[in-house]
């Protein structure tokens, strides 16, 4: 009896002793533990499974990171373009012709006539003034004459010369390019830009004229109304060769 319960306590004191022994060694066990190495991510089901674990989360280090390489956007500038800048008026209101036909530029032509040298003849329907000179000949110019319903014929003879003249349009005129939309200055100054030209020569009590133009392309066409035009060089070549009290037939 008495060595049943010296065993019996001899075997509790053994316990108690193993008891304290156990945790310094479970806690010396588990101190060179290394620590867990998770994800970044704390979000993964996994890490969220390791609860409240006691010992401390170190991050996987992230691999070395090339430096960023920065690319600077290279813009071409282009140097700038001139721009051709069209005038407002580049398309003329009127068809210009470059060059007259030589047919209507002066020039000595055989003509004979029963009348004398210095009688100046229109041959309207031809679109030539002849100014006679003798022997057979005289000196040709091409003219501009009346437009269809305009056209005339008569004798007269020079009774006034005017240089660069002004312009009174008659009052017909007036009204009847009116009607088509084209409205006339009651009186214009005389100058290059004046239809009457550079020079002008009145044939008797008519309102009918040789004169020059500001419209040189409409020589050797029917377009007055009822004046014979002439380039300017032409009237006043005609000009210095004539007189007031010159004869001037329209056939």
């Amino acid at each position: 009896m008495f060595q049943k319960s010296h065993f019996l306590a001899a075997l509790v004191g053994l316990s108690v002793a193993l008891a304290a022994v156990q945790p310094a060694s479970a806690n010396d066990r588990y101190q060179s533990r290394p620590p867990v190495i998770v994800s970044p991510d704390l979000s993964a089901p996994w890490v969220m499974q390791l609860g409240g674990a006691q010992r401390p989360v170190v991050y996987a280090p992230r691999a070395a990171q090339p430096p960023m390489r920065t690319y600077q956007r290279q813009v071409q500038r282009r140097a700038p373009q001139a721009t051709l800048v069209q005038p407002a008026t580049a398309r003329p209101n009127k068809p210009v012709r470059s060059q007259i036909d030589p047919v209507f530029l002066p020039q000595m032509v055989a003509y004979d006539s029963p009348h004398k040298p210095g009688t100046i003849i229109i041959d309207t329907n031809n679109r030539f003034l002849y100014l006679v000179t003798g022997h057979g000949q005289a000196r040709r110019y091409g003219v501009g004459v009346g437009k269809p319903g305009f056209e005339w014929a008569g004798k007269h003879k020079i009774t006034a010369k005017r240089e660069w003249p002004d312009w009174v349009p008659p009052k017909e005129m007036i009204s009847r390019e009116a009607a088509k939309g084209h409205y006339l200055p009651a009186r214009m100054e005389g100058g290059p830009e004046n239809p009457l030209g550079a020079r002008a020569m009145y044939l008797g009590s008519t309102l009918y004229r040789i004169h020059g133009t500001n419209a040189p392309w409409t020589i050797g066409s029917g377009v007055s109304s009822g004046c014979i035009r002439m380039r300017n060089e032409d009237v006043v070549d005609l000009y210095e060769r004539v007189n007031v009290g010159t004869s001037v037939i329209v056939l």
